[in-house]
């Protein structure tokens, strides 16, 4: 039986245009972070707006989040050295961790602020001043969500998509600081107004933990999602050589994946025949994942010492049926007569 051929994911560009894209786009977000401080430090002081002076805060902290991306992104581009072999990838993810933090804070700190304008309410001045800076701050930060959305696409990368999370927050934030503006300035009802800070310091704190538990799913070694592990059991396994797979390991260092895996071989290939075969799978990975960095030990068909798995995983010798899809074995059968590959206990 032939093999079914592996998937083609969206291939990945080389990690020089990925890094180039991503420095970029952290330049531009920085840029954005001071253009939306000083329109709104402008409105804050001609309004007294509580909802302006939430929505600032949010941009300052704004700006301390896109500086700690901007040389994030640059630390975790440089390559591996004689102390971190892996090289610097997860330098994006400690960034994630410090915007977390930041809109953590940013979120207490207005949220204490709209409680306390809830039972002192003051009137909101200058109110045509102030809805043309909130929408002229839309009009912005529209432009930027858009502009890193495109450079996800060509990068992945966790530090550009925690700032995206953080601007798309404050794109949302911002409509309703408009409706407290305009609430307090055109309807005499302030305590609107405090009431909108409050839903923009519950929004910023909902988006922090969501960029939370990305950088935390990152600095823990998440593996790779189930499609992406899938594509490269089924490239390595289009080889008929090949027949079978197991321990099969991915985590993500930034931009790049970190493959290993062991194949079955034939026990009677000479050693410069199986590194061949090990160098094409390799080969055929990079195909679809040209940033991975690759690891595949071969050993003799049946006789592969095997990793005692987890308790909750199925052994060889009395298995159980999956319980949901994504526990099912991707992987296909190479040749008929063949043993079924499996997933290791680390796949």
């Amino acid at each position: 039986m032939t093999p079914s051929p592996a998937p083609t994911p969206p291939a990945p560009p080389p990690i020089e245009d990925a890094n180039l894209a991503t420095r970029r786009i952290t330049r531009l977000s920085v840029g954005v972070a001071l253009v939306l401080i000083t329109l709104k430090a402008f409105a804050l002081g001609a309004s007294g707006s509580v909802s302006i002076l939430a929505t600032l805060t949010d941009s300052v902290l704004d700006l301390v989040a896109s500086l700690a991306t901007f040389y994030a992104v640059r630390w975790a581009a440089a390559p591996p050295d004689e102390d971190h072999r892996y090289g610097h990838g997860k330098g994006e993810a400690l960034a994630a961790l410090v915007q977390a933090g930041l809109v953590f804070a940013s979120a207490v700190f207005i949220g204490w602020e709209g409680v306390q304008r809830i039972f002192d309410p003051r009137p909101v001045t200058a109110g045509a001043w102030a809805v043309g800076v909130v929408i002229a701050s839309i009009a912005i930060t529209a432009w930027l969500v858009w502009m890193q959305t495109r450079a996800l696409k060509k990068t992945g990368s966790l530090a550009v998509a925690g700032d995206r999370a953080h601007y798309a927050a404050d794109l949302a934030a911002n409509l309703v600081v408009l409706i407290g503006v305009v609430s307090g300035a055109f309807l005499g009802a302030p305590g609107l107004d405090a009431a909108a800070g409050l839903v923009v310091a519950v929004w910023l704190f909902w988006g922090a933990i969501g960029m939370l538990k990305a950088a935390a799913d990152h600095l823990l070694d998440q593996a790779a999602p189930e499609a992406d592990r899938a594509a490269i059991a089924q490239a390595v396994l289009s080889d008929p050589r090949v027949s079978g797979v197991h321990q099969l390991r991915t985590r993500m260092a930034g931009p790049s994946m970190m493959v290993q895996m062991h194949i079955d071989l034939d026990p009677d290939l000479t050693l410069d025949a199986a590194h061949a075969i090990v160098v094409e799978a390799e080969n055929r990975i990079l195909s679809h994942y040209p940033t991975a960095d690759i690891l595949i030990h071969a050993d003799p068909r049946g006789r592969a010492p095997r990793v005692s798995p987890p308790a909750d995983t199925p052994t060889p010798d009395a298995p159980s049926p999956p319980s949901t899809p994504s526990e099912i074995d991707a992987t296909p059968r190479p040749a008929s007569g063949s043993a079924t590959p499996r997933k290791g206990p680390w796949s």
